[in-house]
């Protein structure tokens, strides 16, 4: 396979300069790194009028064409691109894909409109589970966002049919078995209910498929309404109806990226120790119950 490597002056491989093409495409979002493969083995891609083939390595003095058009993926003034997020409150009954074959409403459908980029959804919400997504241009911060080695924290509200007992919770804090191995939430905080409905606020620190609701099927209960409320630093506000969207600020976004892992410039005012974590205040705290003089 040809990855274009420059030679040097004795036909040695030349130190390497530039970042892999699909790297910074997806990361300007223009598409996942797997797609962008794609289309440079489809020949849509040219750099320099060239079509670019795979381990082909830009910088930002190069031509970049796809399907003909001349994209600028890298920044203008140096550094990181800017990245966009949106914050979109789903509602149940919406799929979250770019197109469902079987005609169903996606949540693609209803956010806003951008140009020179495209919105990458940061993991996924169920059909039948609402609450909070995030959306970037950035393909990188979503990739590190949803990577099993971040374990940036996802909080749901459930509500259950019935109460759980003591042992449940026990249970579901130290790990059940699910078909694709072992899983537990990190926190668990009784939020009451009446009737046969009981809510609960839990934590998880991965985002496997279905994986809050069979967890609770695992210990014996079964899940009425799941809503996501909170993923990393960035909560869900009242502010966000059902169905609507809202953008995120520059610290809000810097607060992401720090908990993905990705080193960004400190504003003015901030010194060499700063948090790099997001402040307890921008977590959801509901008041945990208390059982057997413990913290469920």
């Amino acid at each position: 396979m040809d990855y274009n490597l420059p030679k040097d002056d004795k036909g040695g491989d030349a130190p390497l300069s530039g970042e892999r093409l699909q790297k910074v495409m997806a990361r300007a979002g223009l598409g996942s790194r797997r797609q962008i493969e794609r289309w440079m083995q489809e020949g849509k891609i040219k750099v320099n009028r060239k079509p670019a083939t795979l381990g082909i390595r830009v910088t930002a003095s190069d031509e970049i064409r796809l399907n003909g058009d001349q994209v600028h993926p890298f920044p203008k003034e140096g550094g990181r691109n800017k990245s966009r997020v949106i914050l979109y409150h789903k509602p149940a009954r919406q799929m979250t894909t770019r197109s469902d074959p079987e005609g169903r409403d996606t949540v693609f459908n209803h956010l806003p409109k951008i140009r020179g980029a495209r919105w990458i959804s940061v993991g996924r919400l169920d059909y039948n589970t609402s609450g909070l997504l995030l959306f970037t241009t950035d393909g990188d911060l979503a990739n590190r966002l949803m990577h099993p080695s971040a374990e940036v924290e996802r909080e749901y509200a459930v509500r259950t049919m019935g109460e759980a007992t003591d042992e449940q919770l026990d249970q579901l804090l130290k790990g059940v078995e699910l078909d694709d191995g072992m899983a537990h939430f990190s926190d668990i905080v009784d939020s009451g209910g009446q009737g046969i409905n009981h809510w609960y606020h839990v934590v998880l620190r991965e985002g496997r498929n279905r994986e809050v609701r069979r967890m609770w099927e695992a210990v014996g209960l079964t899940v009425s309404r799941l809503m996501r409320v909170r993923y990393g630093p960035v909560i869900l506000s009242k502010s966000v109806r059902v169905g609507k969207s809202r953008e995120l600020a520059p610290e809000e976004i810097r607060e992401l990226q720090l908990v993905a892992g990705i080193e960004v410039a400190k504003p003015l005012g901030v010194t060499s120790g700063a948090r790099t974590t997001p402040s307890p205040r921008n977590k959801i705290r509901v008041k945990p119950s208390v059982r057997n003089g413990r913290r469920s």
